[in-house]
């Protein structure tokens, strides 16, 4: 497999891209399979399928692929799945679960949401992330 433009010379940040994301999802797969070995089938199988499918959202828009396409927009779609995998967790542990959250948990999102406003409108061409 040739390798792309631009590969070797940042492997950093494409490993902090493909390895960040995969920790993004990792909780959703985490709560899959115990939701599957609780028995719980339909969650189970339909959390894999989010975590798989946002990961594959990650891998199709990477930005060495789109180098003059801002980061934001390559974000879009992983973070949809990432963000989805909380009322899927919600559904997964019940109403009852659902009545226990505040407000003040969705707090928890801003660290997550930090890259769109730190390196959103960078784009790959322009050189390091950081």
């Amino acid at each position: 497999m040739a390798a792309e433009p631009g590969m070797r010379a940042r492997r950093g940040e494409q490993l902090g891209w493909l390895l960040g994301w995969a920790g993004g999802f990792l909780w959703i797969a985490a709560l899959a399979l115990m939701f599957l070995w609780r028995g719980q089938l339909l969650i189970g199988c339909s959390g894999l399928a989010l975590a798989v499918l946002g990961y594959g959202a990650v891998l199709v828009f990477r930005p060495w692929r789109a180098p003059r396409t801002r980061y934001w927009r390559l974000m879009i779609l992983p973070y949809l799945a990432m963000l989805s995998g909380v009322p899927w967790a919600i559904w997964g542990f019940g109403p009852e679960a659902a009545g226990e959250l505040n407000v003040w948990q969705a707090l928890i999102l801003l660290p997550v949401l930090s890259p769109l406003f730190s390196m959103g409108w960078k784009r790959w061409e322009d050189g390091e992330a950081g």
